[in-house]
């Protein structure tokens, strides 16, 4: 039985102090949360203080980016040893918005990903179609190449430690949400690419969540599909109330 996780990733929003109101209406409702696993995504500058706040409870962090290399001169950059002195267990990879704003590939996904689970990170790989590739009928094309591309060359103990998140690019922000059926229908597409890469055992245990526009009114029936193991939750997880209600769902 696969275990939920919701992960809050919230972009590049929050000071430190806004982090830290936000982790407190957050921990009446969720330190003792045994049912999902809850990952908090703040941006740098306020890992280190969320992850204080969240010690000894049952939230973990993570961060929205890496880079694939241990140090160097890489100006702006973060590595993998970086984040885990800041006790980050998770690192979001791949998502659309670092594909289209920062030209990220699958190569470079694949390199980051193979970096994090090397720094005993747990990656969350983002994958997703664009509005006019679902609309021609290239879903299953492109998911199957990021995939594939992203989750290149890693072992099956490696595969287990890794989180898919499909985000439909066309949902993100954008009030639209794959239904249910919609949702479900890719994710057990995904799985199938699990088993072609690995075996059975690995791609009935990875979890994969859905994003996109997920709020509390359409969580529970997103989450309780059989393929769908939790959400990676953008704007929703900036509020307090949306954000509980959204982990409460996948109960």
């Amino acid at each position: 039985m696969r275990k939920p996780i919701v992960a809050g990733n919230w972009k590049m929003n929050k000071t430190v102090a806004d982090a830290l109101s936000l982790v407190e209406g957050l921990k009446r409702d969720l330190a003792e949360c045994k049912k999902v696993d809850v990952v908090l995504c703040p941006p740098f500058t306020a890992l280190k203080a969320v992850a204080d706040a969240v010690t000894g409870t049952h939230i973990d962090v993570g961060a929205q980016n890496m880079h694939w290399e241990k140090s160097g001169a890489f100006t702006g950059e973060v590595s993998a040893e970086m984040l885990r002195e800041l006790y980050c267990h998770y690192v979001i990879l791949g998502h659309s918005e670092r594909r289209q704003y920062f030209h990220e590939t699958d190569e470079i996904v694949n390199k980051k990903t193979k970096a994090a689970l090397a720094a005993n990170l747990h990656p969350i790989v983002c994958v997703g179609e664009l509005l006019e590739q679902r609309e021609s009928g290239k879903t299953e094309e492109v998911i199957e190449k990021q995939v594939r591309g992203s989750l290149a060359g890693l072992s099956s103990k490696e595969l287990l430690d890794t989180v898919v998140a499909y985000e439909p690019v066309w949902a993100i922000g954008t009030g639209k949400t794959a239904s249910p059926q919609q949702a479900q229908d890719v994710h057990a597409f995904i799985r199938g690419i699990l088993k072609a890469i690995s075996d059975e055992h690995v791609a009935q245990s990875v979890r994969i969540q859905y994003g996109g526009s997920v709020k509390a009114s359409n969580a529970k029936e997103l989450f309780h599909m059989p393929d769908i193991d939790g959400g990676l939750i953008g704007g929703a997880s900036l509020e307090p109330r949306s954000f509980i209600e959204i982990v409460q769902g996948a109960f």
